[in-house]
């Protein structure tokens, strides 16, 4: 929905109705992934596309009915395989369509997630698709902020707490609840929409370790680079899991590239002449997770190099080495786990202590 908005955004200043459909499910192929957005507009004005043109016909009439109606409906479309075919498909599928209508009434907060999207600022749009709640409510969530109303608290709640998680990670798809947020129960269909390319995870280190944090950054949901100065080891074929793979001096590759508040940051080169000066670099800039591997005595070492360097205690305190939770991991793949664990932990504010040694609520609302 990305690159129609600014047009959506024309029609909803000039006050004019538009009808939005969505793509919030698919099953076997299908031509556009969840979020890809058709609108019909004033003078029967297409933007967008849901399907590659097998179902766009009917879509447009569905739109115009919903505008009219000012009901929101859904509604799945089967592809015969001779219609998958025409659009580059091996096989047909379904494609499931949230059609809503839009307008300043029904959706204040339209304004404010566009303009977000424009600017770059990570936003979850929450539309409820099916269930007891009012089909094609919206909820939209910022990491600090909500604005709008699926129907009741205890949804907003649920829904805000998930909205958020997918947002971490740039998620995009369908979570089921209970009429008042209750997760047990499977009445109440929300779409969730985010709006954020996913974070970004940095590896140091072409070694084994390497390949499994990459592994297990890239099944979390992270946009991950491998980086070596060695040519021999830092090669795509190594890392099968990685975006990219980057031969460079690490210091000097993570000063030309851009991180922010999302960003994971694993050191795993553990040779001074490396992580010292990456570390000095990466702890003076914007990141989620700084962490190093290495002994405490190379961790003792390194410490007591980074003060030489110049850095502050707030900027030390930012180091989360030696790197991963106490699991007693021992193999590279338990390694990447016990990572992987102190990142989630350090995102949701986790103890990392046994749930069963805990009390009250398993995931906090804030």
């Amino acid at each position: 929905m990305r690159e129609i908005l600014p047009t959506l955004s024309e029609w909803y200043a000039a006050r004019v109705p538009f009808g939005l459909a969505t793509v919030v499910g698919v099953s076997r192929s299908a031509p556009r992934d969840p979020g890809a957005a058709m609108a019909v507009g004033p003078r029967d004005e297409v933007v967008g596309s849901v399907s590659g043109g097998c179902v766009e016909g009917a879509v447009f009439e569905l739109a115009k009915e919903v505008v009219e109606s000012g009901e929101a409906r859904l509604e799945t479309f089967g592809y015969s395989d001779e219609d998958a075919f025409a659009v580059g498909l091996t096989c047909g599928g379904e494609i499931t369509l949230l059609v809503r209508p839009v307008t300043r009434e029904s959706d204040p907060a339209f304004a404010a997630v566009a303009e977000s999207v424009e600017a770059g600022r990570p936003v979850t749009l929450a539309t409820v698709t099916d269930g007891p709640a009012a089909v094609g409510a919206t909820l939209a969530v910022w990491p600090e902020e909500v604005s709008g109303t699926l129907g009741s608290t205890g949804l907003d709640v649920a829904v805000t707490a998930d909205a958020r998680g997918e947002l971490a990670i740039g998620a995009t798809g369908l979570r089921h609840y209970g009429p008042h947020g209750e997760r047990r129960e499977d009445t109440v269909t929300v779409f969730l929409h985010s709006f954020a390319p996913p974070p970004r995870m940095l590896v140091f280190g072409a070694i084994d370790y390497a390949a499994a944090v990459a592994r297990i950054g890239s099944f979390l949901g992270y946009r991950v680079t491998v980086c070596d100065a060695r040519p021999v080891f830092a090669t795509p074929k190594r890392f099968p899991d990685a975006v990219e793979v980057v031969v460079d001096w690490p210091h000097r590759y993570l000063r030309g590239t851009d991180t922010d508040e999302r960003t994971v940051i694993c050191v795993l080169t553990h040779d001074p002449k490396f992580d010292v000066p990456l570390l000095e670099e990466a702890l003076r800039r914007p990141a989620a997770y700084i962490g190093a591997m290495g002994s405490r005595r190379t961790h003792d070492d390194r410490m007591k190099r980074l003060v030489d360097a110049g850095l502050t205690e707030a900027e030390l305190a930012r180091l989360r080495s030696p790197v991963g939770l106490d699991l007693g991991a021992r193999t590279p793949e338990e390694v990447a786990v016990s990572v992987a664990a102190e990142i989630v932990a350090l995102r949701w504010g986790g103890t990392g202590a046994p749930l069963a040694a805990t009390g009250g609520a398993i995931h906090p609302s804030t």
